[in-house]
């Protein structure tokens, strides 16, 4: 049987580790400041300010450079994918190469066609999420440009739709980070060709990297204090208007 036990397990954990880690950072954003959670309420504030602003050419030249980030890794996933599915036809030369590494698992056909499929259904998965990314940041283009403009901060229908700018602009950074989070797990995927050990040790780091980067580094620190910031910034603002604050502390 060419698809050992260990070769199972190894499988097992990295889809236990993906899948579990999305399941898990997606409940805890809901309860505790992360950068998902933090900027989202960024995103908020910064609809707000759209609303006040009669030329939009800064939020214009803002989407465009995040949509430029995105187009540069879709285009790149579609390099890698073809290089990925090239060495279907070259793996006898794979199965060389690997046998010539030490310590590396005796290479078996059946098994480096199994991994070269997860590594380009990985890519596959990672260039869905970065086009729809770039669609919905076209979509806040559009919702940014059907906005009328009022600098009253008196208008709670306004910002009512300020809000929905925001979450559709989250939901695009959601994809955005899914495809990037593909990008980390297919490194961890890369292993398996080496060894089932490195495969499953690979996935532990990432899922620890991915951990302490959204949710205990100190980025997270720094963006969770501008946000309490930029609360008190606004509480000030609709105090001398006499307006109740209408931000809120939830995040999709």
């Amino acid at each position: 049987m060419p698809f050992s036990l260990l070769d199972v397990i190894a499988l097992s954990c990295f889809f236990i580790c993906w899948i579990g880690y999305t399941w898990f950072a997606r409940k805890k954003a809901k309860t505790t400041n992360c950068v998902a959670r933090c900027l989202h309420q960024h995103r908020i504030h910064w609809m707000y300010e759209v609303i006040g602003r009669d030329i939009r050419v800064g939020e214009a030249a803002l989407l465009a450079n995040l949509e430029r980030n995105i187009a540069f890794f879709a285009s790149s996933t579609l390099l890698i994918l073809a290089g990925v599915l090239t060495l279907f036809a070259q793996v006898e030369k794979l199965e060389s190469v690997i046998g010539s590494i030490p310590f590396a698992e005796f290479p078996n056909h059946a098994i480096i066609q199994l991994k070269l499929s997860l590594l380009a259904s990985i890519f596959v998965m990672s260039f869905f999420q970065f086009t729809w990314s770039m669609r919905q940041y076209g979509f806040v283009n559009v919702m940014i440009g059907a906005c009328p403009y009022d600098n009253s901060d008196n208008n709670p229908n306004l910002q009512k739709y300020a809000e929905q700018m925001a979450t559709v602009q989250d939901q695009a950074a959601h994809s955005y980070n899914y495809g990037l989070r593909s990008y980390y797990f297919s490194i961890a995927a890369l292993c398996w060709f080496f060894h089932p050990l490195s495969f499953m040790l690979a996935s532990l780091c990432v899922v620890y990297t991915l951990y302490n980067r959204e949710f205990n580094s100190k980025t997270v620190r720094a963006i969770t204090m501008g946000q309490m910031h930029l609360e008190h910034e606004r509480s000030i603002k609709l105090a001398k208007l006499n307006l109740p604050a209408t931000t809120d502390n939830k995040s999709k």
